[in-house]
């Protein structure tokens, strides 16, 4: 292995045995040449994490280009005992798409699965297999007259099933909800290999179980996602963008509920930013400016968008909002984006934080949420505790503080060897970070799923009774166990 990959680190061994060699050979038969790989070379890509904090090994590389063959090849591994790792864009982070290193599974990629297979600008809906790239479904929408109200930093190479399996969120959550709002129908293979077709759109069906709610968010350990019947909304006539020098993060959550009283449906993002990660950005990014001539503890991204309103219209309602603010004394400045190049600009800014963060040395992220009243609070308690509690450390919160989740960051002491710091000090320290989330009544995972990354935080944590549930779901849905095992849940297979 490369030294790179000696640091890495090694995901546990697998409890599998190795599969008869018949199954290759069948594999290989059902999936061609293109669909079916054991190159080394071919598959080393895909065995690290985006992260680059897991790296794993493959019996082989499974890329098929219709749900027919998910199918077939579903119930070829079932027959032959082969675990399955689903993988989207492999941009997860959890490392909820990363094998581990007894290479007995396959990684099953679903990247060939791209079509659109319709789109009704008239219905709002749009029809489409789980291999679609997030940014390859706005611009459809947006060539139709309408927008899919979903976006992350990624989505340049997030692919709708991983959103969909990892139940994802982004920067339009305050409006639009996460994934799961978004799902209108799904399509699904089991671990049967049988095909579940949830793809009606019906907006009232009570025929028992909502199992389309159940597969959203269930990390690939329930089904492989193969497509689905997403919502569309009319394209946006009018947007505003601002960016908001603060006094504190108290001032900041004051300010949300200003916003959301002036704007109303319009208000789709509201981000906080403190000052620590803002000079992160502008040390990294070469080309970025400072949105405001002066510091500020924190600063909130708010964005506006209408339907019905141009951007001219909905700018001056913002800035009234802001100039009213600003009066009161809770803001001390604003800048408002004259287009949609400054508009982005300020969003650059706000998606650049972690590979700026990134470059500074070790760090363990947090993806946590608390009810947005308990935030600010629970922002201004954790940061000191966490602070003294591991000396020369920095932790900085950012994020969606419209709907209660922030990115809690905590930065190694200067010298930190990237690596070692990561496994020793730094379990410590999320263990630490997880817990003030638990008893602040919150989650430890808000948008980027449990994966393998904290699977054993969460069998500590979460409610004893819904860990039991979930494992006799996975037990009913997928009794060998060989659906991304060693991913969300704990369980040993074919128990």
């Amino acid at each position: 292995l490369s030294i790179r990959r000696q640091r890495q680190m090694c995901i546990r061994d697998s409890p599998f045995a190795p599969p008869p060699a018949a199954f290759l050979a069948e594999a290989e038969a059902l999936l061609g040449p293109r669909g079916l790989t054991t190159d080394p070379e071919r598959m080393d890509v895909w065995l690290t994490d985006w992260r680059g904090r897991y790296t794993g090994r493959a019996l082989a590389l499974a890329s098929p280009a219709s749900t027919a063959e998910v199918s077939a090849l579903v119930r070829l591994c079932a027959a032959h005992g082969v675990p399955i790792v689903p993988q989207g864009g492999n941009s997860g982070m959890a490392g909820g798409a990363t094998p581990d290193t007894s290479g007995t599974a396959i990684i099953l990629s679903l990247r060939r699965m791209d079509n659109i297979r319709s789109l009704s600008g008239a219905a709002g809906q749009v029809v489409c297999e789980a291999g679609v790239i997030l940014q390859i479904l706005h611009e459809a929408a947006e060539a139709a007259g309408t927008r899919f109200p979903l976006t992350l930093g990624g989505k340049g190479s997030a692919t709708i099933g991983g959103l969909i399996s990892t139940n994802a969120g982004g920067t339009q959550v305050l409006r639009h909800g996460t994934m799961r709002a978004q799902v209108l129908g799904l399509e699904a293979v089991l671990a049967s290999g049988a095909v579940l077709d949830l793809m009606a759109p019906l907006k009232k069906d009570n025929r028992g179980f909502d199992l389309k709610q159940l597969l959203i968010g269930s990390e690939g350990t329930l089904g492989i996602v193969t497509a689905a019947c997403l919502r569309l909304l009319p394209a946006s006539r009018g947007r505003a963008t601002a960016w908001v020098g603060l006094g504190g993060i108290i001032e900041a959550r004051t300010l949300l509920r200003r916003m959301e009283r002036a704007l109303g449906d319009a208000l789709e993002g509201f981000e906080v930013v403190p000052a620590h990660c803002l000079e992160s950005v502008l040390a990294h990014q070469p080309t970025a400016r400072a949105p405001l001539g002066e510091h500020h503890a924190w600063n909130a991204l708010i964005e506006c968008v209408s339907p019905v309103q141009d951007d001219a219209a909905l700018r001056e309602v913002l800035e009234n909002a802001l100039a009213a603010a600003l009066e009161d004394g809770l803001i001390a400045d604003a800048a408002i984006a004259a287009n949609d190049t400054q508009a982005e600009a300020f969003w650059q800014m706000r998606d650049g934080i972690s590979a700026a963060e990134r470059a500074l040395g070790p760090a363990m992220q947090h993806d946590i949420s608390v009810p947005v009243e308990a935030m600010p609070e629970f922002i201004l308690a954790a940061v000191p505790e966490v602070e003294a509690a591991f000396p020369g450390t920095t932790a900085a919160a950012f994020g969606h503080l419209g709907d209660g989740n922030v990115h809690f960051h905590v930065l190694a002491p200067a010298g930190s060897v990237r690596g070692q710091w990561e496994e020793s000090d730094g379990k410590s320290v999320s263990a630490m970070v997880h817990d003030l989330v638990t008893r602040w009544g919150g989650s430890i995972s808000a948008e980027h799923g449990i994966g393998q990354m904290k699977v054993d935080e969460l069998a500590r944590l979460h409610d004893p009774v819904a860990l039991g549930v979930m494992a006799q779901v996975k037990q009913a849905l997928d009794p060998q166990g060989l659906l991304n095992p060693g991913k969300l849940i704990h369980r040993t297979p074919g128990a």
